[in-house]
């Protein structure tokens, strides 16, 4: 029993398992997903492997390794499988998960710490938002940090040079691969910047090795894109004036607008923040020059991304990865001494930080139960289970709280998170209900029945497309804004209609019957959030 206790590693993949892998298939599929699910999809259907597309159009704004893997996840679960299309995003968050808790240990850090870092990774609310949604980051990070784990052992004397270079080679290769420079810019550039001031570069006879980890991730992260700009190089170089403009004129935000990113860890919100604050914590550490070392790379990261005009919140991951090692160094300190803090105002912080999450394991299940009260069928086991573990941990932190043990303190704050996970995201089912949702799959009986073929007007929206099943072709003439009518005297057509008010004169000679309508809103139409851009209206259209 005393090793499954100390088997830390065994633990950690224990929590970040059921942070990452229970109800997959609950949360709807957003545009960034779906347009990696339908990429996926025409690489097996249409054989779209290295010219990607989406609705039969290229595709070349993303790199294809992540798109290749949910791919063969595809052909082996089923593209009609959510889960299975979200299993590989759920085994790569794994990836760096452990690459953290080895990362840990490199730089000096117990195994203990090491695995408690692990844990704040995993609980970090962007970190498992991330890695329940198949989007291209978090497999560039996740490459990236396995990078950096070779590499460290690179500029430390590894005994096996050829073999870390090779290595690191390869993930950075593959971590090009997934999302372009990216990850170099904020997660390896970062790191580099920490080294350098915290380790010193001692680069003697280490130089070709650098080299050669440079030459391997570069052919492998260039090999794709150079070989669409010779296959599609018109395509190709439209793609690249878009994405490049898009960097200093799309999204843009102000300098500071990620200066709340602590916030971005959720839960550790409050202890992220402190560990911030060098002048406080640098004599409570066990291991100075590895927190100076966490501190300056999480600094870094936030300061180069912030120089880049377009911001967008989701683009702050890389930095919760060096501040989870960060944030642990406070925890570190709170489990060593909490029992001997006497300053009041030290004590009064962490009582409201981690009472409050007490409190919030009280107000969850009662907030939840007011809310769905009415619709409770079928969702009593997921209430009872959630109401029954968020109170015992309420009890638990409250109760280590006054004691003082704050080992168990932690280890609550680690379990409302696999609560929150395991019982209460079925929930959203209940609260994120729209009585008008319509399936765009629906609509292909109405084809089959009346043998029909159906179109979109304008434009198509990435989730009813993957909805749907298929490619759908797009009437709008790109040169002259007009819909190029199909030849058929009888198709489908989905379209808004204020567009096709807008197009009136080019349908004047064809009789529009509405059938039905597709909606994947999962709020009620009179919701602010409700999107017009995931609803369609299904026409009938019969030449006169």
């Amino acid at each position: 029993m005393s090793k499954l206790t100390h088997n830390y590693a065994f633990w950690l993949f224990f929590v970040a398992f059921f942070i990452l892998f229970p109800h997959l298939d609950v949360i709807e599929v957003n545009i960034m997903e779906a347009r990696n699910f339908i990429t996926a999809r025409e690489m097996v259907n249409n054989n779209h492997w290295i010219l990607t597309t989406i609705n039969d159009l290229p595709r070349y704004e993303k790199p294809p390794l992540p798109t290749w893997l949910t791919a063969i996840s595809g052909i082996i679960f089923g593209f009609d499988s959510i889960y299975g299309m979200r299993i590989p995003v759920a085994l790569i968050t794994l990836l760096l998960v452990f690459g953290i808790y080895k990362f840990s240990q490199k730089i000096g850090l117990s195994k203990i710490q090491s695995f408690h870092n692990g844990l704040i990774l995993i609980t970090s609310f962007y970190i498992y938002f991330a890695g329940r949604d198949n989007q291209w980051d978090m497999y560039t990070h996740s490459f990236m940090v396995v990078c950096i784990l070779f590499l460290w052992d690179l500029l430390n004397g590894s005994k096996k040079p050829l073999f870390n270079a090779v290595m690191a080679g390869l993930f950075f290769g593959f971590s090009f691969l997934s999302k372009g420079p990216i990850s170099v810019y904020a997660l390896l550039l970062p790191f580099l910047i920490a080294y350098g001031f915290t380790y010193k570069f001692q680069l003697k006879d280490k130089k070709l090795y650098l080299f050669l980890i440079l030459a391997i991730g570069l052919i492998i992260g260039l090999s794709w894109p150079l070989f669409v700009k010779w296959a599609d190089p018109a395509t190709y170089l439209k793609v690249t004036k878009i994405e490049s403009s898009r960097w200093g004129n799309y999204n843009t935000r102000p300098f500071y607008y990620y200066w709340s990113f602590f916030t971005q860890s959720g839960i550790w919100t409050v202890p992220a923040f402190i560990a911030l604050i060098y002048p406080y914590l640098k004599s409570r550490v066990s291991n100075l020059k590895a927190y100076q070392f966490t501190l300056i790379w999480t600094l870094a990261s936030v300061v180069l991304l912030s120089i880049v005009p377009e911001k967008k919140s989701r683009y702050l991951l890389p930095v919760l990865i060096p501040m989870a090692m960060n944030t642990g160094f406070y925890i570190e300190y709170l489990i060593n001494n909490f029992k001997n803090i006497s300053l009041k105002k030290e004590k009064g912080i962490i009582y409201f930080a981690f009472g409050l999450i007490g409190i919030i394991c009280v107000i969850i299940p009662v907030g939840i139960f007011i809310k769905i009260k009415n619709d409770l069928a079928g969702f009593e086991f997921w209430l009872i289970g959630l109401s029954l573990s968020l109170l015992v941990i309420a009890y638990v932190l409250f109760t280590n709280l006054r004691n003082k043990n704050f080992t168990k303190v932690f280890y609550a704050v680690i379990a409302v998170q696999v609560a929150v996970v395991v019982f209460g995201i079925p929930f959203t089912k209940l609260i994120l209900k729209n009585p008008d949702y319509a399936s765009a799959k629906a609509i292909r009986q109405t084809e089959k029945n009346l043998g029909v073929k159906t179109y979109e007007l304008n434009s198509f929206t990435p989730e009813i497309i993957w909805d749907y099943g298929f490619s759908m072709p797009i009437l709008l003439n790109q040169k002259t804004k007009k819909p190029n009518l199909p030849s058929e005297s009888k198709f489908g057509l989905l379209a808004l209609e204020k567009d096709l008010i807008n197009s009136k004169k080019e349908f004047q000679n064809y009789n529009l019957k509405k059938v039905s309508y597709i909606d994947l809103n999962h709020v009620p139409t009179d919701s602010k959030k409700h999107n017009d851009r995931l609803t369609r209206i299904y026409y009938i259209v019969t030449k006169k």
